[in-house]
C-alpha cells in the first residue's frame, strides 16, 4: 500500500513532541523529566533501545522479541503504553481483549515524587483495568474458544503465593499479573523519614493486597533500572526476575509477588490521627484514609479540567498551541463581527 504523505494534526503533534524531546535532552543531560512519570524510559530500557524517550501520546504500541535458545522461534511480547495519566484510562479496553486476557499482565508506574496524586492514580487506573478484565471474562465464549473466568484468573495469580501463606484468604488478587513500579526514587529518597515510611508501607500493602510485585527505581541508577527490567521481562517472557528482597524504607523497595505479608507490613502508619476514629469499610479503605490524611488528594476539579487532552500541560506544543490560539482568536473575531452585523440590520415590521 502506498504511503500517504499528507500531514495530519497528529503527525504535526508527534513531530513537535520529537523536536521538544531533542531540545530537552540538549539542555538537560539525561535528567529525569519532571512532567513525566518515566514509563517510556523503563520500556526502552527493557527493549534495549538506546534512544531518547518521547512523550506518550494517548495509547502507543510497540513489541519486544526474545529468543529462548539457538535456532528457536522468538517469543513476542505486545507492549501497550498508556499516556495522559488517568484522563485516558478508558483506552485500556483496546489492549485487554478476549483473545489475550489469559496472558495479559499489567504494569502500573507511579511517580514517587508526587505522593498527593499517588492513590488516586493507582485507584483509577487499576479500576479501569479491572472493569475491562471483568467485562472480557463475562463475554459469551465462541465455539472452540477457551477463556478463563475472573475467579480462574485470580487463582492464576494466587499461585504466586506459597500454599501455606497466612494471608491467602485475606487478600484480593488482581485477576491478571500485576507489577507496581515506583519511579523517581532519586527525589523520593530526600523526603522526610516519616513520609517515606507512609508511602513505602502503603505501597507494600497495596501490592500484597492485589498479589502484585513492587519495585522502586530511578532512571539515574543503572542498577535500579536493571532490576526493574528483570521484573518486566519476567512478565513479558517468563525470564528470571531474581529473588532478592528489600523492605528498608531508606533503600529502593524490591518485593516479588507473594514474598510479603500483612504481619511484616504492620498496621497503617497513622501520623497525628487515631485510627479508631476513622470510619473505614474495609482494610483497603482504612489504608486510603490514613494515606490521604498525610498526603491529601489533589483537587478533583483539576482532574476534570484535564479531561480534555488539548488542555493537558504535558501535551503542550508551542507550534501547535500558537496555531490553535490564532484560530481561536479568528473565530472570536468572526463571532463578534457577525453579532454586529445582525444588530445593524433594520427589520421591516
Amino acid at each position: 500500500m502506498p504511503k500517504i504523505s499528507t500531514d495530519t494534526l497528529w503527525d504535526l503533534a508527534a513531530a513537535a513532541a520529537e523536536l521538544r524531546t531533542r531540545e530537552d535532552n540538549d539542555n538537560d543531560d539525561g535528567a529525569e523529566e519532571d512532567a513525566a512519570v518515566g514509563k517510556t524510559t523503563i520500556l526502552l530500557r527493557c527493549l534495549d533501545r538506546d534512544e531518547a524517550p518521547k512523550p506518550t501520546l494517548a495509547l502507543e504500541y510497540t513489541f519486544g522479541r526474545r529468543a529462548k535458545g539457538h535456532n528457536t522461534p522468538k517469543d513476542i511480547a505486545h507492549l501497550w503504553e498508556l499516556g495522559g495519566g488517568t484522563s485516558l484510562s478508558d483506552l485500556v479496553q483496546i489492549p485487554i481483549t478476549p483473545v489475550n486476557v489469559r496472558t495479559v499482565s499489567v504494569v502500573l508506574v507511579l511517580d514517587l515524587s508526587k505522593p498527593s496524586a499517588l492513590w488516586d492514580t493507582m485507584e483509577k487506573l487499576l479500576q479501569a483495568a479491572l472493569i475491562q478484565v471483568e467485562k472480557v471474562c463475562a463475554l459469551p465464549q465462541r465455539p472452540g474458544e477457551s477463556r478463563a473466568s475472573k475467579h480462574q484468573q485470580q487463582n492464576r495469580v494466587l499461585r504466586s503465593l506459597p500454599k501455606d501463606h497466612p494471608d491467602r484468604e485475606l487478600i484480593s488478587p488482581f485477576p491478571v499479573p500485576l507489577l507496581l513500579i515506583g519511579t523517581k526514587f532519586d527525589i523520593f529518597q530526600d523526603f522526610e523519614s516519616e513520609k517515606r515510611k507512609v508511602i513505602c508501607k502503603t505501597l507494600r500493602f497495596l501490592a500484597h493486597y492485589y498479589g502484585a510485585s513492587l519495585i522502586f527505581t530511578s532512571s539515574k541508577s543503572e542498577t535500579m533500572m536493571s532490576k526493574a527490567k528483570s521484573f518486566v521481562s519476567y512478565l513479558a517472557f517468563g525470564t528470571e526476575r531474581g529473588k532478592s528482597i528489600s523492605t528498608d524504607t531508606s533503600k529502593p523497595l524490591v518485593i516479588p509477588a507473594g514474598m510479603d505479608s500483612l504481619s511484616q507490613i504492620g498496621s497503617p502508619p497513622a501520623i497525628d490521627v487515631d485510627i479508631g476514629t476513622l470510619h473505614a469499610r474495609n482494610p483497603l479503605d482504612l489504608w486510603k484514609k490514613v494515606f490521604e490524611r498525610v498526603f491529601p488528594a489533589e483537587s478533583t476539579k483539576e482532574h476534570r479540567e484535564l479531561k480534555d487532552p488539548a488542555k493537558d500541560p504535558q501535551y503542550s506544543e508551542p507550534l501547535i498551541d500558537s496555531m490553535r490560539a490564532q484560530k481561536d482568536q479568528e473565530l472570536e473575531l468572526y463571532k463578534r463581527e457577525q453579532t454586529k452585523s445582525w444588530k445593524g440590520l433594520s427589520l421591516d415590521t
